[in-house]
């Protein structure tokens, strides 16, 4: 597929940005446009990014039908980043508004492609797999981190990592509810109506440009923080700060998405699980090492034993199905996502503190 018309929505936000960035300079003929609605702190200093780089960009809100329905003229490709990406939105007793943009701003998306005819590629998350299933994976214990014990396994799951088929029976945050029934109807309107559909369940992404919180964002905030200063804990699991993520560079990312745009026809109606994988993770403890050894600074860091909610003790993505089929592998590695941070942070101090960022 060459794309003539690329829609971005979440398009102002740290992987939409870089989604559409990458698109306009991949497809230079394409026209390529970036909507969003500017609700995340931090997302306005990517707009004079998107503006030089020739990307246009449209003020509005997935909830809103209207808002969208004028970018359906000749689209032909909508990548789908929007949406509240914490974990634990909702958790304050009012869903409403990771419900609204999560599923039923997914489900507005859907239906501008499918009048429009164009094909979807959607982002979704790891966070689709039941929290209870990932914290029961047995581990054991190394001097720095978890990992996964020998088998054997389950459905799914491998020293690896996480792949497709691991169960999703249970609950897995309102968050990761949205994305997994936006995946099922994305799988309805790929069969009902022929919409050409691609998803990618995400592992954690990061890297420049990321607006790092404590609810999300884990390895931007953790450079943050040793840059700058302020409280970081190591939570639950005794407190030891052994809990593992993979991460994911976002131009690994951008590399991927490229892959499948370019063999869309061939990928048309599947889902990949894509993320750093092993060789690109880290856990809290070796995550700290890393900061202090790039910043020259040490912090200090409080242990809490108490469990969060939504808290996972490990997530690693077994790509070998994306690997497969496209080709595609992280060349990025933890170090990299780092330093990235970093030279991004130093290099933008003014700017961020302006933003109260």
């Amino acid at each position: 597929m060459t794309p003539r018309r690329i829609l971005v929505t979440g398009g102002a936000g740290f992987v939409g940005s870089a989604l559409a960035l990458r698109a306009r300079a991949t497809w230079p003929e394409a026209t390529v446009t970036a909507f969003d609605n500017l609700r995340r702190r931090g997302s306005e200093l990517n707009l004079a990014r998107l503006r030089d780089a020739g990307v246009a960009f449209v003020h509005g809100d997935i909830r809103q039908p209207a808002d969208l329905a004028p970018l359906g003229r000749d689209l032909d490709l909508l990548l789908e980043c929007s949406a509240e990406p914490s974990v634990l939105a909702g958790y304050d007793g009012d869903p409403s508004y990771v419900i609204g943009t999560n599923l039923t701003g997914t489900i507005h998306c859907l239906e501008l492609a499918r009048t429009a005819g164009a094909a979807v590629l959607f982002l979704s998350t790891s966070r689709v797999y039941p929290i209870a299933a990932l914290n029961e994976i047995p581990t054991v214990e190394g001097e720095t981190r978890l990992e996964i014990a020998e088998g054997p396994h389950g459905p799914g799951l491998s020293r690896a990592g996480i792949g497709e088929d691991f169960p999703l029976a249970g609950t897995r945050s309102i968050y990761g509810a949205t994305k997994l029934a936006s995946e099922l109807l994305i799988a309805e309107y790929h069969e009902a109506f022929g919409l050409r559909t691609l998803v990618n369940r995400c592992g954690v992404i990061a890297g420049p440009w990321q607006m790092g919180k404590v609810d999300q964002g884990v390895f931007s905030l953790w450079m943050a923080r040793h840059l700058r200063g302020g409280a970081l804990a190591y939570n639950g699991w005794d407190g030891l700060g052994k809990q593992v993520r993979d991460v994911l560079h976002v131009d690994d990312l951008a590399d991927l998405v490229v892959a499948q745009i370019e063999r869309f026809e061939a990928l048309d109606g599947q889902l990949f699980n894509a993320g750093g994988g092993r060789a690109c993770s880290l856990s809290l403890q070796e995550t700290t090492a890393l900061c202090e050894a790039i910043t020259g600074r040490r912090i200090a860091i409080t242990a809490n034993p108490g469990m969060r909610v939504a808290d996972i003790k490990l997530y690693l993505t077994d790509n070998t199905r994306v690997t497969a089929a496209t080709g595609w592998t992280p060349r990025r590695t933890p170090t990299d996502v780092l330093r990235d941070l970093h030279e991004w942070m130093v290099g933008h101090a003014a700017a961020l503190q302006a933003a109260g960022i």
